[in-house]
């Protein structure tokens, strides 16, 4: 019997490339997509600096509630404002129009957006927001102390804004995931799940920030994650588990489509989706231990698949009684994960996908 002891924790490294103590290796998931055409709707509009923060006040202009901290320094903060101020060109803005709401999401210039706002506020990351490095003229100047000329200037300063919106296929927000992956690219790269809090934002992808923080959830995968991936296992459980008939590759298409077509989720299936992640990580953190779901010593996404919606399965039949009946067949299910090479190549082919819940669901549902 295999022993369940917990092992130390891999921290996230610092800075934030990687997640430390995860195994996920898609094995060319990339190379399989095919080419998605767009039909795209987009104009270009000239918009004033003072028009824009107040649209970002009012929040008809909105920054997604996940993207990239604001990492300006302050001397880059001040000579972009600098920049308008002399009339010098600044580079545009990219925006998307969200087809229920009318509301324009930033998809690129938020480091400019933010920057605009708060020099307005007068204030950046909680201090008052001085111009600095910059021209002797404006050294040390806040908003409200600019000359008249200035302020006028920088107020009436144009911001190049191109603006879209998703005509087909399914007048959906699929582009906004693909311009995001091809804009958000300087520095660390965003990663996919970042990119889905982004553009699907609403109540599904509240509720896996909030599931992300269940104490059997951290019991089992460990620290929080810097870059989201803890939110993508709890999503694809959730994929997994209601739509695995429908599954395809690649799996960052079939993640992508899941969380859009649950995004403004009602209560009662946003009650169901927490109640079948708690009672599943309860018994997974209560009966199986911390080591549940590291087959070596990493946490193994794919055998997280299988495992959680293995276990939800059986746990629709009621609750387990026979916990060393539980953990019997687990040691049989990662023994046929890993004579099978089931959670190291090709690990989101549809059949090796089919294949892990198929095992997982066989071992477990004859645990009373």
């Amino acid at each position: 019997m295999k022993q369940y002891e917990q092992k130390e924790e891999v921290p996230v490294m610092e800075d934030g490339t990687r997640e430390g103590g995860i195994e996920d290796p898609q094995d060319g998931d990339e190379e399989v997509e095919g080419i998605v055409r767009y039909s795209i709707s987009s104009y270009g509009a000239d918009m004033p600096v003072d028009g824009l923060v107040e649209r970002l006040k009012r929040k008809d202009i909105f920054i997604p509630p996940f993207q990239r901290k604001f990492v300006w320094t302050q001397v880059q903060a001040s000579r972009f404002i600098e920049s308008l101020i002399i009339d010098l060109p600044v580079p545009g803005i990219f925006m998307f129009k969200e087809p229920d709401s009318r509301k324009l999401m930033v998809v690129d210039g938020q480091q400019r957006l933010r920057t605009l706002q708060c020099f307005h506020d007068g204030v950046l990351r909680g201090r008052e927001f001085r111009l600095v490095g910059v021209s002797k003229e404006l050294q040390g100047k806040t908003y409200k102390n600019l000359g008249d000329e200035d302020r006028r200037n920088l107020d009436d300063s144009l911001l190049h804004a191109t603006i879209f919106r998703q005509d087909e296929p399914d007048g959906g927000q699929s582009s906004v995931y693909s311009v995001f992956e091809r804009l958000n690219t300087g520095g660390t790269p965003l990663q996919p799940q970042e990119i889905r809090a982004c553009v699907y934002h609403g109540k599904f992808n509240d509720l896996l920030s909030k599931l992300a923080d269940n104490p059997h959830w951290k019991e089992v995968y460990g620290p929080g994650s810097a870059r989201k991936k803890d939110e993508e296992i709890i999503l694809r459980f959730f994929a997994l588990y209601h739509a695995q008939d429908r599954y395809e590759r690649p799996m960052k298409q079939f993640l992508n489509d899941f969380m859009e077509a649950h995004r403004k989720m009602g209560d009662k299936m946003k009650r169901q989706f927490r109640h079948r992640f708690e009672s599943t990580i309860a018994a997974v953190a209560r009966m199986l231990g911390p080591e549940a779901l590291r087959p070596e010593r990493n946490l193994n996404v794919s055998v997280a698949d299988a495992v959680l919606v293995g276990l939800a399965h059986r746990l629709e039949s009621g609750l387990i009684h026979d916990q060393e009946g539980l953990r019997a067949a687990h040691d049989r299910l990662l023994e046929g994960l890993r004579k099978e090479g089931l959670y190291t190549i090709g690990t989101t082919s549809k059949e090796r996908v089919n294949r892990r819940i198929e095992l997982a669901r066989s071992e477990y549902e004859a645990v009373k």
